[in-house]
């Protein structure tokens, strides 16, 4: 097996025996990024020499004695919203192409207390809006499993990066589905945490309410063992949670006897690919066999989640982007003629059609006249979401939906047509409406060998429940050992 192919706990071991090196890793991994990035498209910043000078660095150290750590000099990838200092933080924008950040993420600051290595920041979709990376103002990134098809989005480039063994894991965020949904595209393993379990500090805001910071990894283990890392109190973020330290590593069991799976119908019916829906029915069938006791029921308020969604979330996004205006550290645009002139020209030459589109959108909806109609009563319908899910947790351990209505689709196939890409996120959407947490992970392939994602939400805080519920599923049906993307 090659070393890109190993998950991140398979590399622990070789280092612990000494079987591999630090340096042995991370040339393994640029190697692997020199010949197949070309065509995958995945980084917007690669940290070549940065990488091997440290690589060498942290294995002299570590044979003298000086530093140790489990996850001293493993590679990881960080997605281009993410905030490391002295790095290139673009957001996959023109308006920030030339923007070096002066400060690391708190998450970046955690990763860096392990002494990893960061090979590099992922492609996303401008200012995390999107569901395919096709609004990457630098590149389209592709499908490992297919280079004709998208990865999914907003985390695009994170998660087709795993998929491709670019790295063995890395940083994504998540608003809307934009974990999940890529890593249901790309057959790898996708966690959104609940809402202020991971710090949102340093990540550059789309909508502060929605946002989410988690693990895009090969395996479940890895996405428990990242979580570990990342999770945790911030005071510099007000919206963090102060909660005793878990490790989820823990929670990995392999037994779900007795474990109460709910099954919302609403999330199976029209819309939802026929493949899918045998995949999952499938996935629901091996929990049966395992001990678990699946239930169907009804969660018909989750389908005014996608509207709630793009209402609330444009909203934030116009608050949030205004400060995107040319004077400070942003792109600005080259004649004008006067502040108003230079304001203008400037967002209309920085943002992308989708930015400008959600801008607009959340103006819109906040505007006088409107807010009531629209803004208001989307934050007394999300009270109703949350209400609904609360109640289906009184009865049920886990809820289990697709990821995403649909496998990858062909790049440029709903480029045209807003709603349709929107739809993507339909199945996703309500977990961060409702700030819960949520997994995805591969339950299959269709017939042209394109991955299927199922999803797992569990109540707030309750990621070792999804968790284990997630690896018992992944151990009976061993999806990395039989499937494996065509760009391998």
């Amino acid at each position: 097996m090659e070393i890109t192919d190993l998950t991140v706990h398979e590399l622990q071991e070789k280092l612990n025996s000494k079987e591999l090196t630090i340096t042995d890793i991370t040339k393994a991994y640029i190697e692997r990024i020199e010949e197949k990035e070309k065509d995958v498209q995945a980084f917007v910043t690669i940290l070549t020499e940065e990488a091997i000078e440290q690589a060498k660095e942290l294995q002299s150290k570590v044979e003298e004695g000086e530093i140790k750590g489990e996850f001293v000099g493993i590679p990881i990838g960080i997605k281009d919203n993410i905030c490391t200092k002295g790095v290139k933080t673009t957001c996959s924008s023109k308006m920030l192409e030339n923007f070096v950040a002066p400060y690391d993420a708190t998450v970046v600051e955690r990763i860096n207390n392990e002494n990893m290595i960061c090979l590099g920041k992922m492609n996303m979709d401008e200012f995390a809006m999107g569901s395919s990376t096709e609004h990457s103002y630098f590149k389209n990134t592709k499908n490992p499993w297919n280079l004709n098809k998208v990865p999914g989005g907003s985390s695009g480039g994170s998660a087709a990066a795993v998929a491709a063994g670019l790295v063995p894991w890395a940083l994504g965020s998540d608003t809307g589905g934009s974990i999940r949904q890529p890593s249901s595209f790309c057959g790898v393993v996708g966690l959104k945490p609940t809402y202020g379990l991971v710090s949102r500090y340093g990540l550059i805001a789309y909508a502060s309410s929605l946002d989410q910071i988690g693990p895009i990894t090969k395996d479940v283990r890895d996405a428990a063992i990242l979580l570990n890392i990342i999770a945790g109190h911030d005071e510099k973020d007000t919206t963090s949670s102060n909660r005793e330290k878990v490790d989820y590593t823990k929670a990995l069991k392999n037994e779900v006897k007795g474990l109460k799976i709910g099954v919302p119908k609403e999330f199976f019916g029209e819309g939802i690919n026929e493949e899918v829906k045998a995949s999952l029915q499938e996935a629901i069938e091996t929990y049966r066999k395992l001990g678990a006791e699946i239930e169907e029921f009804s969660l018909d308020i989750a389908q005014y989640s996608l509207a709630v969604y793009y209402i609330i979330a444009c909203a934030e996004a116009s608050s949030n982007l205004g400060r995107f205006d040319g004077i400070r550290y942003t792109y600005r645009t080259s004649e004008y003629k006067n502040l108003k002139e230079l304001y203008k020209k400037t967002r209309s030459e920085g943002f992308g059609s989708e930015v400008k589109r959600r801008i607009i959108l959340g103006t819109y909806v906040l505007s006088s006249g409107y807010y009531d109609a629209y803004y208001k009563k989307a934050q007394k319908v999300r009270t109703l979401v949350m209400n609904e899910f609360n109640k289906a947790f009184e009865k049920y351990d886990v809820i289990l939906t697709p990821t995403s209505p649909t496998v990858a689709f062909d790049i440029g196939a709903k480029s045209d047509n807003p709603l349709e890409m929107y739809l993507a996120d339909i199945c996703t959407v309500s977990v961060n409406v409702a700030g819960l947490p949520g997994i995805s992970i591969p339950c299959g392939v269709d017939k042209k060998g394109m991955p299927i994602g199922m999803q797992l939400i569990g109540n707030k805080f309750c990621e070792e429940i999804i968790l284990n519920a997630a690896y018992t599923f992944e151990q009976a049906i061993q999806f990395k050992e039989n499937y494996t993307p065509k760009l391998s």
